[in-house]
């Protein structure tokens, strides 16, 4: 990753921690030179023997100043870059994982880990790799400065620095493990924590009083959580000071020896210098070394989940010689024996499932909730493939379509749009990305939708910003921004229109005007509606009535009425005239006619 995001600066910095590695030897070996020619000046009653060494010192210390300096600018063109990189892996991951994947709880904790920890760990494992490379350059330089004093040296050295290392292991792994198992409950205190500072949330907390309500749940959540990490931490912290008493112990016998040596005229000052400086330094770069082993074991732990989530393949994809998508249906739309499950579900929402749908006409789908009629447009979309069974358009299975070339045919309204912060011109214009904005297409798609009195409205119009997290942003009623995405769709040239519960935010008034503009815009299209709401059906060319993911009837608004079936009686509970036999009223829908409560 830091190759691909930052070749050159990862270069530097390799060379730059091989120089930071090696200095502190320079520097070990001139202190050394620099103590023994103060001796030998106060000796000779000159400066001369010490300037060299000195002036040597000063060099090599400005060489490390510098170094330092470069490593850090180095280091945040690195970071910024690689980051970046990781982010942008990440979002093109999410954008390629199947559809399933967003509505499972496991999707919820592999995105957690991966957003709160996962997605900053390859870097801090380049980081450690990094530190890792250069204490063990540092390490092994000074056991070369320290192997003609001894070789049980540089054993001792290691031998003072392993226990540290085999705690930070331990609790490496113990830190992980439960982390990794507190992740649903980390969960639950974000989300008790957005509700209560979420805008979203914002008018019902205050109006149900609910503050009193999640801010306790939130603190006894996070005083269990933070309790246990308390707990580890205690047991680390104890265990770490055992561990670096152990080391301490070592370094003060190696240098009570050398000092020994010293004083018994085996050896001179410098010596004792050189021996101190460079035991001191090595034990550093070792525990640094040990410390950077655990950092790389502990970043790998938790970079493995991103890993995990990259390594995700899809299972909705386009075959090896995909068909094209038909750029206008002739025939019409078919479910032949269609079963399917979601993900996790014991019971299927369509079993053997057949219905046919004209080609040209605009089709409602009605029924109770949980009858399947939304399973209908992500298998349309093909965000979900079928158990068995095929969905065809113009009889071919959209299976052996491209999903990206199918979806260009469709535009599409979700039961609840999102509410993109930019400006109208740039919202609608999202409808189609694949070629410049239209202005012209853009005013026109927001006039079928019924928005474009409310954007002239704005004071800068189709460019106003919209939003309040944009500076200068305006807000907009839920009806809207249900009108943004309807225009949004709209703009799209395509031949099939899926749309799920488009006008549950429109009054009836407004609704009836977008009705008569819709059949006018999507003539020659097909057009798929899902709704509760009798005015919408009663303007579709068929409607069909599902019950527990079966069509149990089909016809036109009349004629269901006269069949004094399950949308017979759907109807007459919003219907209070009954006027020679067909019923008649204002569909002003403010609840489920569905449902038999």
């Amino acid at each position: 990753m830091a190759w691909i995001a930052a070749p050159a600066a990862t270069v530097a910095w390799g060379a730059l921690l091989v120089l930071q590695a090696l200095l502190p030897a320079a520097s070990v070996l001139l202190v050394r030179s620099v103590v023994d020619g103060l001796v030998d000046a106060m000796r000779a009653g000159s400066a001369g023997p010490l300037l060299p060494p000195a002036l040597a010192l000063g060099v090599v210390m400005l060489a490390g100043l510098a170094v330092e300096a470069l490593s850090r600018w180095v280091r945040v063109i690195q970071t910024e870059r690689v980051s970046d990189h990781v982010r942008e892996v990440i979002h093109l991951k999410s954008e390629h994982v199947d559809f399933a994947f967003f509505e499972t709880p496991g999707y919820f904790d592999d995105l957690y880990r991966v957003l709160h920890e996962s997605g900053n760990r390859p870097l801090a494992l380049l980081e450690s790799l990094g530190i890792l490379a250069r204490d063990g350059l540092t390490l092994a330089a000074m056991a070369a400065v320290l192997l003609p004093y001894g070789a049980r040296l540089p054993v001792a050295l290691l031998a003072g620095a392993l226990p540290a290392f085999f705690v930070l292991l331990r609790f490496n792994r113990r830190s992980h493990a439960w982390w990794a198992e507190r992740t649903a409950d980390n969960r639950r205190a974000a989300y008790y924590d957005d509700l209560l500072t979420h805008a979203l949330a914002a008018a019902e907390v205050r109006l149900f009083d609910l503050g009193p309500h999640f801010r306790p749940a939130w603190s006894a959540l996070r005083r269990r959580l933070r309790g246990e990490r308390e707990r580890l931490e205690r047991g680390q912290a104890v265990a770490r000071l055992g561990a670096s008493v152990l080391g301490l112990a070592v370094t003060a016998g190696s240098v009570a020896w050398m000092t020994w040596r010293v004083v018994s005229g085996a050896g001179r000052l410098g010596d004792l210098a050189l021996f101190y400086q460079a035991l001191m330094r090595g034990q550093s770069a070792l525990g640094g070394m040990l410390d950077g082993v655990g950092q790389v074991h502990e970043h790998a732990l938790y970079a493995r989940h991103l890993f995990h989530f990259l390594d995700r393949e899809p299972e909705v994809v386009a075959p090896q010689a995909p068909v094209p998508a038909p750029l206008a249906l002739r025939d019409g739309i078919n479910f032949r024996g269609v079963t399917f499950r979601y993900p996790g579900a014991d019971t299927a929402v369509l079993q053997d499932f057949d219905v046919e749908l004209p080609a040209g006409q605009i089709v409602a789908v009605v029924g109770e909730n949980g009858a399947g009629k939304t399973t209908l447009l992500k298998l349309l979309a093909r965000l979900y493939d079928p158990e068995s069974g095929s969905v065809e358009l113009d009889g071919q299975d959209v299976r052996a379509m491209d999903p990206r070339d199918l979806r260009r045919r469709i535009a599409a309204v979700g039961q609840f749009p999102v509410t993109f912060h930019a400006t109208p011109a740039e919202i609608i214009a999202l409808g189609d990305v694949s070629a410049p904005p239209s202005r012209e297409r853009v005013e026109a798609a927001a006039r079928v939708a019924g928005a474009h009195e409310r954007i002239a409205l704005l004071p800068q119009g189709y460019d106003s910003p919209l939003g309040k997290e944009l500076v200068d942003g305006h807000e907009l009623s839920g009806g809207e921004w249900q009108r943004l995405a309807l225009a949004r769709a709209f703009y799209r040239d395509a031949p099939l229109l899926l749309l799920d519960e488009p006008t549950s935010m429109l009054d009836a008034w407004s609704e009836e005007a977008l009705l008569a503009r819709m059949r006018e815009h999507a003539h020659g299209r097909t057009v798929v509606i899902v709704t509760h709401r009798f005015s919408l059906a009663r303007a579709a060319d068929l409607i069909l009535v599902m019950h527990q993911g079966r069509v149990v009837e089909r016809g036109s608004h009349l004629d269901l009425v006269v069949l004094g079936g399950r949308y017979h009686e759907a109807w007459s509970r919003t219907t209070p005239v009954v006027e020679e036999g067909l019923l008649d009223a204002l569909a002003v829908d403010s609840y489920d006619p569905w449902s038999r409560a």
